[in-house]
This record gives structure tokens, sequence and C-alpha cells, in this order.
């Protein structure tokens, strides 16, 4: 099995490379070929058995997706994107990268999948973004896109064109709609919700973090292990028992700041919820208080996918993960 990895050098890429490294197969397929590509070369996967490509790739030049799709990988994980506060600051290069890249990709599958068959599965990385306020609590499976940001609005055209590419029979996809990705390890991102994770993850290094919004910000937050394996499912399953409705929102923990901070303090002690910093940003705010609070995500988890229950489980995650289990 060949596999390509777009953005494969973000975290949930490095992650999900790495799962597949340690488990070799892929749905009872051997692995013997990744392509991780990214706009900066990925770090070649140590110990994999097979033939690594890494390579540093524009999707928003025309050419590099008809180059990556040309080795004809069984299975394109469509991670590559910029993140939401970026795209909503800089909405040139939110519609370039997030939507014309993923359309100029989907239409080397097309081409492809013309000139030889070519139909490979094709597992998306869409977000809870694409819904937007006023929304009820939880979200049904059936709620209506109307995203209220730029970077929703790329993703939710996105799943349109997935589904679409897909009944045409070019392709055989699903977009996972990823809930905001909590703790997520290394330096902080561009994207809105960063405070989600830096609130609970410099403290537990003994560093001070910011929290902008009030402790009421409620929100729906999975670890990156269950990214990895909704990633993994997604690959997996049966895409059939999907019908024509391609886009699935993910399970995931709804939580309220406040919430979290009682986690922490229940994990870490007083001591680090003490180096929480309160400093409002109204930017921040205005953008969370649009934000889906949960989801109810039925269709998700009657097709496998699986996410943490309590915020407790996601920090004992992180510190398994990332800390080597102790703090």
């Amino acid at each position: 099995m060949h596999i390509l990895i777009t953005g494969a050098a973000g975290m949930v890429g490095r992650k999900l490379t790495a799962r597949l490294v340690a488990d070799g197969a892929l749905g009872g397929q051997t692995i013997t070929q990744l392509t991780l590509a990214d706009v900066v070369a990925p770090a070649a996967p140590a110990g994999f058995g097979g033939s690594a490509v890494c390579v540093a790739s524009d999707l928003e030049h025309p050419d590099t997706p008809a180059k990556l799709i040309a080795t004809r990988p069984d299975v394109v994980f469509h991670l590559a994107a910029i993140v939401s506060a970026e795209a909503e600051q800089d909405f040139d290069k939110g519609y370039r990268i997030n939507l014309d890249a993923t359309r100029g990709l989907f239409e080397a599958i097309r081409l492809a999948h013309l000139a030889d068959g070519y139909t490979p599965r094709v597992v998306f990385a869409s977000s809870i973004a694409v819904v937007g306020a006023p929304m009820p609590h939880p979200i049904p499976d059936d709620f209506h896109c109307t995203p209220l940001t730029s970077y929703g609005t790329q993703k939710a055209i996105c799943e349109l064109l997935l589904a679409d590419y897909t009944r045409r029979g070019f392709m055989d996809a699903i977009g996972i709609r990823l809930p905001t990705i909590c703790i997520r390890p290394g330096a902080p991102n561009k994207a809105a919700s960063g405070f989600f994770s830096s609130i609970l993850r410099e403290p537990l290094i003994g560093q001070d973090a910011i929290l902008p919004v009030p402790d009421t910000i409620r929100h729906w937050h999975a670890s990156p292990r269950a990214a990895v394996g909704f990633m993994l499912r997604g690959a997996t399953m049966d895409l059939s028992a999907l019908g024509a409705r391609r886009n699935l929102s993910m399970p995931g923990l709804s939580a309220t700041v406040a919430e979290q901070i009682d986690a922490l303090r229940r994990v870490a002690g007083d001591k680090a919820v003490a180096l929480i910093r309160r400093k409002p940003d109204a930017f921040i705010t205005a953008m969370c208080e649009g934000w889906a609070t949960g989801f109810d995500a039925t269709r998700a988890r009657a097709l496998g996918f699986v996410a943490e229950s309590t915020f407790d489980e996601i920090i004992r995650i992180h510190i398994e993960d990332e800390l080597g289990g102790q703090l």
C-alpha cells in the first residue's frame, strides 16, 4: 500500500505518520511506501521498513497536485491547510490554500481517474467550523452548514466538492469534521482556538499561559490521539455506509474553559492553575462565541469513531504522549 499525506509536517500529520509507521499496515495491507508532503519537507520517519519520500511541495502551485498523484497513492490523507485566525486575517491566502489547493488536488485525482480508472480513498480533514451560530446544543448530524468564518466557509465548500467528486466516482472519500484538537503539543500555531491547549500545556510544564476569553466559553474537543484514530477509521471503513452524506461530525467532549481548568486542578494541582493569566481579547472572544459548543455525532459513533469522555482523560493522554508519563 502507498499512502500520501499532505500537511505531513503539521501536528496531526506527524502523529498520523508515526502511527502508520508503528503499525506497518493499514486495513490489513502492508504499507510499502509513504509520500509525506508539506510546504517544508517533513522529517523522514524513523524505523519505517518501506520507501519514504519526503517532499517540500506547495499545493498552491498548479503542477504540484498532479506530481503527487502521479505515483497513484492508494490512500490520500489531505490535511494541508492554514488555520482559522490566519484564514480570517488573510482572506486571499485562506482561499488559495484551503480551497483552491484542495480543488487542485481533487482535480488531479479526477484527471488520473479519467486516464486509467484510478480511484483512491481520500480522507479529508474538515472542521466543525462549517457550522455557525445560532446553533442548538448539541448540534444534530443533519444541522445545516452556515459558517461564520472564512475558514469554515472554505472547509464547507471543500466538503461539497468532496461529495460531488465521490458521487461521480472519481474517488472514494470521507470528510472528517475535526473537533478542536486539545492538547496540541509544541509551539502554539495561529489558530484562534490555540488558547484551549496553551492554558493546559504551558502550566503542565511550569510556564505561564494567557487566557483571552471568559471561563464560560464552551467548545467541542478531542485529543491528538483521537484525531489520528478518526483518520485511520476513515481510511479503512466501508464508506458505502455513508451513502451520499460523505462528511461526518466527529465525536468529542463538550466543555467550558472553567471545566478545563477544573480538570487541570485535579490532575496537576493549584500550582498549575495559578499560572493561567487572564488577558481578554475581544477579537478571539467574538470568534469563539460563534463556534459550536457540542455535537450529537450519532452517525460517527455508530460507525466506530471514538473520542474521550472527560478532560481529565485528555490531560492524561497529553502527559503520556508528550511528557513521558510524568509531570
